[in-house]
């Protein structure tokens, strides 16, 4: 009897290890698909994309276990973590306060499939918060609209252009995902830009992007606007949704406006209170380069990380 009950017990932990032979010893210490012990607690759930792009660039996965680190020192909060976009034990989105979905999109988004986006669709519509990164804000055409309800915007190649360059982040509105954020820079990340916008979105972060990245005819039509690549969207459910179309460069996370910004908007799109002074986001010496992807070494330019803020 007692061999039985290993077994049942084991047999999920035996699953999850074999579905996820692509991660490394350092990312399997990690504890994933660990519930809520407490169901006060303000789950969210995080949904690190699979292997993707060169090493520092779409470093979903490490960049999720840093995103769990500084959620889980906030109170009252309790993260968890999923590896490969989707968990395999769907039952961690009970009572989700948030979804966070970190991942390549287009064809790639982890959640297209019929019975994955129901899933999705069901969260949204119960009032759970929706927030989205990078590459995750491009989704197909035919789920376009839909996305755009949830989350205020979605990327299209009709109007949408992207590409790496420098921004500056100095004056923001007054929004919660914005205490304590100081004036940043992010160097040479990816940028999603001129997305189809719900009217009512709020502009968090917005700045000037070189003339030359304006890719389709309806872009180059407003030469010279300022192009906005994070809002806030509250949605008619009653929901709260949250994007941030850069943090392609996994180094980028050594910049602490840009982690106390996503932090902040996290907590904001769970419904939970931000502190005035922001978002708890302590950076460790080294914790960079921890629980990244097995890929072949970067290009200097991309691994090469600035300083900790």
């Amino acid at each position: 009897m007692r061999s039985s009950l290993s077994l049942l017990v084991l047999f999920p932990l035996l699953l999850a290890s074999s579905a996820r032979a692509d991660l490394t010893e350092e990312q399997r210490r990690l504890p994933l698909e660990a519930d809520a012990p407490n169901p006060n607690l303000a789950k969210i759930v995080l949904l690190a994309g699979s292997t993707s792009n060169k090493a520092g660039q779409h470093e979903y996965f490490a960049g999720c276990a840093l995103l769990h680190d500084w959620l889980s020192k906030t109170q009252g909060v309790w993260p968890v973590l999923v590896a490969d976009g989707w968990p395999k034990n769907e039952a961690v989105f009970k009572n989700a306060k948030a979804v966070v979905v970190y991942a390549d999109g287009g064809a790639k988004l982890p959640f297209l499939a019929p019975e994955r986006w129901n899933v999705i669709k069901n969260l949204v519509a119960q009032g759970t918060g929706l927030v989205m990164l990078h590459q995750a804000v491009d989704v197909p055409e035919d789920r376009a609209a839909e996305v755009q309800q949830w989350l205020g915007g979605a990327w299209q190649k009709d109007i949408g252009c992207r590409g790496h360059w420098d921004m500056e982040f100095n004056a923001f509105p007054a929004h919660p995902s914005l205490n304590g954020v100081s004036a940043f820079a992010a160097p040479l990340d990816g940028w999603l830009y001129n997305l189809h916008f719900s009217p009512d979105i709020i502009p968090l972060l917005s700045g000037s992007v070189p003339e030359k990245s304006r890719s389709t005819p309806d872009a180059r039509e407003h030469a010279g606007r300022a192009e906005t690549v994070a809002w806030a969207y509250k949605r008619k459910d009653g929901g709260r949704s949250f994007a941030f179309t850069g943090c392609d460069l996994h180094r980028n996370w050594s910049v602490e406006g840009q982690r106390r910004f996503v932090l902040n908007g996290i907590l904001w799109s769970a419904g939970t209170t931000v502190p005035a002074d922001g978002a708890l986001v302590p950076m460790a010496a080294g914790a960079i380069g921890t629980n990244l992807d097995a890929k072949p070494p970067a290009h200097p330019q991309t691994q090469a990380a600035p300083a900790i803020q």
